[in-house]
C-alpha cells in the first residue's frame, strides 16, 4: 500500500460534524447560561419530548450517561443479589457492568453470527428460576430479534431492557429500537450517531409507573424534594448537553442517510472487487443505522489488516477484542474459552472500518483500495457472506450481486 500524497482517513471525526453547527450550538448553550436553568430546565424537557416522539413512546427521561440508562431500569425493577440477567457477551462492558454493580449475576448468551446480536434460542436455554431480565444489545446500529425475545420474555415474565446505545433510529418490524421492550437505554457519548459534547443518556418507556420510578431514582429517589421513599442516585442529563443535542437531533435523519449510503457503497464495492471478507448483514425486517461498518477477517489476519491500514494513515477499530465472559473481573462466574463459540469467533476476527456521515467519496475509496489490496494479496482466504442492505432512498431491502437476504 502506498501512502504517498494521501491524507489520513480517520475512523471517525466528531469535529467535522460539530464545526458547521457551532453557531447554533453556541446560541443554544448561551440561552441555558442566560436563564440559569442548568438542571432539568427547558432544554432538557424539549429534548426529552422530542426523543419520546421520535422513538414513539410515552416517556423519555434524560440521565447522565448511557451506562446509567442501563443501571436505572435495573434499579427500578429491584434487581439485585440472587437475580440473573441474560445479556450478550459480545458488547461494551457497561451492559454487564450495570448488572454486576447491583450484585446480580450476568448470564452471558451467545450471538447470532450474521447480525452479531443476541441469540434468542441460546437465551431460552439459559433461563432459570432466578432469571429476572433480558438486556438485548442492538449492536453496531442494528436491532436484535425483538419479536423472539419479547415472546420469550412474556412466556417467562421477564423484564426487557433494550440497550439501544448504538442504535438510535434502528427499527425491528417497523417499531423503533427503544419502544419494543419495557425500557430502552440510549447513549449520547460524542462518538454515537447522536453524540453530545460530553456524557449523556436517556431512558424510554411507555409505562407511566415505570417512568415515575425512573424520574425519582435519577434524582436521589426524592419526591417531593427532600422526601425520599427510594434510594436513588444523581444522574440527570446536563442542560448544556441537552441544548447541544437539541441542535444535533434535527440532523439525525440526514446523517443516518449518509451512513447508509457509505455502508451500501462499501458492500457493493467489496463484492464487485471480490474482496474476501465477511461483510455485514442487515437481517430481513430490521433496519440498521450503521453505527459501525464491521467486517470479518479470516485466517487470523485481522490484526495484520489493521496494522496495514494504520501504516497508510487509515483508521479502524476492534469492537470487541475480549468477550465479556472471558474478562478477568467475571472470572468467578466460571466461563471458559469455547463456551460461546460465535462470540469468540467474532472477537477474533472483526474489524470496523471508517464510518461517519461526513466521510468523503475520496476517503472511502482509499479505504476500499487499501483493504482490497491487502486481502487480495493472498493474506486471507475468507469467502464473502450473504448481504442485505437498506437503500437510503427507498428504505427497502435490496439483494446485492451474489447475495441473499439475511
Amino acid at each position: 500500500m502506498s501512502a504517498a500524497n494521501a491524507k489520513p482517513v480517520p475512523m471517525l471525526d466528531v469535529n467535522r460534524q460539530n464545526a458547521p453547527l457551532l453557531p447554533e450550538i453556541d446560541a443554544a448553550i448561551a440561552e441555558v447560561t442566560r436563564t440559569g436553568t442548568f438542571i432539568n430546565g427547558p432544554a432538557c424537557r424539549e429534548f426529552e419530548e422530542a426523543m419520546a416522539a421520535r422513538v414513539g413512546v410515552e416517556h423519555a427521561i434524560g440521565c447522565a450517561s448511557g451506562s446509567d440508562a442501563l443501571l436505572l431500569p435495573l434499579m427500578a425493577e429491584n434487581i439485585g443479589p440472587g437475580d440473573e440477567v441474560l445479556l450478550p457477551s459480545f458488547t461494551f462492558f457497561a451492559t454487564a457492568g450495570a448488572v454486576a454493580r447491583l450484585g446480580a449475576k450476568p448470564v452471558f448468551v451467545d450471538i447470532l453470527p450474521d447480525s452479531f446480536n443476541i441469540d434468542p434460542e441460546d437465551a431460552a436455554r439459559k433461563i432459570t428460576p432466578a432469571t429476572k431480565a433480558i438486556i438485548p444489545v442492538h449492536l453496531f446500529g442494528q436491532a436484535a430479534d425483538m419479536q423472539a425475545l419479547m415472546a420469550l420474555a412474556n412466556e417467562h415474565n421477564l423484564v426487557v431492557i433494550e440497550d439501544a446505545c448504538q442504535a438510535i433510529g434502528s427499527t425491528a418490524g417497523g417499531v423503533a429500537a427503544g419502544a419494543i421492550g419495557h425500557y430502552g437505554a440510549f447513549s449520547f457519548y460524542p462518538t454515537k450517531n447522536l453524540g453530545g459534547m460530553g456524557d449523556g443518556g436517556l431512558i424510554t418507556t411507555s409505562d407511566s409507573e415505570k417512568a415515575d420510578v425512573i424520574q425519582r431514582l435519577r434524582n436521589h429517589g426524592q419526591h417531593p424534594r427532600y422526601y425520599h421513599h427510594l434510594v436513588g442516585m444523581n444522574s440527570r442529563l446536563d442542560a448544556m448537553q441537552a441544548a447541544v443535542l437539541n441542535v444535533k437531533l434535527q440532523r439525525l435523519t440526514e446523517w443516518g442517510e449518509a451512513r447508509r449510503e457509505h455502508a451500501e457503497r462499501y458492500t457493493v464495492e467489496f463484492i464487485r472487487r471480490n474482496v474476501p471478507l465477511g461483510l455485514p448483514i442487515v437481517v430481513s425486517g430490521v433496519s440498521s443505522v450503521w453505527n459501525q461498518y464491521t467486517v470479518r477477517v479470516a485466517d487470523g489476519q485481522r490484526d495484520a489488516l489493521q496494522q496495514a491500514l494504520s501504516a497508510v494513515g487509515i483508521g479502524s477499530a476492534i469492537y470487541y477484542p475480549v468477550p465479556l465472559h472471558l474478562q478477568g473481573c467475571f472470572e468467578t462466574l466460571g466461563y471458559k474459552q469455547g463456551d460461546l463459540p460465535h462470540t469468540e469467533q467474532a472477537a477474533e476476527g472483526v474489524l470496523s472500518l471508517p464510518m461517519f456521515p461526513e466521510m468523503t467519496v475520496e476517503e472511502q475509496d482509499r479505504v476500499i483500495e487499501a483493504v482490497a489490496e491487502f486481502c487480495q494479496g493472498g493474506a486471507t482466504t475468507a469467502a464473502p457472506i450473504s448481504v442485505s442492505i437498506n437503500t437510503p432512498a427507498a428504505g427497502a431491502n435490496v439483494d446485492l450481486p451474489n447475495s441473499k437476504a439475511g
